[in-house]
């Protein structure tokens, strides 16, 4: 890996996730965000990398496209930037396999949940829902089978009885901006790597419910 980690981020939208990576990695010299691909022209994430002097490009999905067209594409525009890793931050596309599979072990995204627990899409609902006292977020690594890549670490929050969706979505994201700088900090320093289908820090093996220290 090189002196710094080139990071390119992916998003769909607001970006907080991505002012967190930004912010993180002003404070880490070993990466460096070399790039924000958005896949919507008016995310306000473009507007967070251009004041923060970072470049950006828009990969817009076409009518009638696949998601394989599309996918091409994409990679296109990551390989103009040479990452290191991938961040995907909001980045509300399913992507094809045969995509993921080029990226495998550098690619890592932050899922609302804890996981394998509510994969998909409503998370804060369902946990509403199902009358869980805990609920969170999830970063881990990128496999073609959706939300199940091994989990690097994980922050857990409470749910309260008066909790909406709302209510329970900020308390998890004040907490994805904090374990997801440090993910990509662990990465830069070239502590985490993913090996057979599993997540290792310093060598070890992580457990599956992310990284607990002792």
């Amino acid at each position: 890996m090189s002196a710094s980690c080139r990071v390119l981020v992916l998003i769909s939208g607001n970006g907080s996730n991505l002012q967190a990576i930004i912010d993180g990695c002003d404070d880490n010299l070993n990466a460096d965000v070399v790039g924000v691909i958005s896949n919507k022209p008016d995310a306000y994430g473009l507007v967070r990398a251009h004041h923060n002097e970072i470049d950006t490009s828009c990969v817009i999905a076409h009518v009638g496209e696949s998601r394989e067209e599309y996918d091409e594409r994409l990679s296109a525009s990551i390989e103009k930037y040479q990452p290191d890793l991938i961040v995907l931050a909001g980045f509300m596309r399913i992507l094809s396999d045969k995509f993921v599979r080029r990226y495998l072990g550098k690619m890592i995204n932050i899922h609302p949940s804890l996981l394998p627990k509510y994969t998909g899409l409503h998370t804060h609902q369902r946990a509403i829902d199902a009358k869980d006292t805990e609920h969170g977020a999830s970063v881990h690594f990128v496999i073609p089978e959706l939300d199940a890549g091994p989990v690097i670490l994980q922050a857990k929050v409470p749910v309260y009885p008066e909790d909406d969706v709302q209510t329970l979505a900020a308390r998890v994201h004040e907490q994805e901006h904090a374990i997801y700088p440090l993910v990509v900090k662990w990465f830069s320093l070239g502590r985490l790597a993913m090996k057979d289908n599993q997540a290792f820090l310093d060598g070890e093996l992580i457990g599956a419910n992310g990284y607990a220290p002792d």
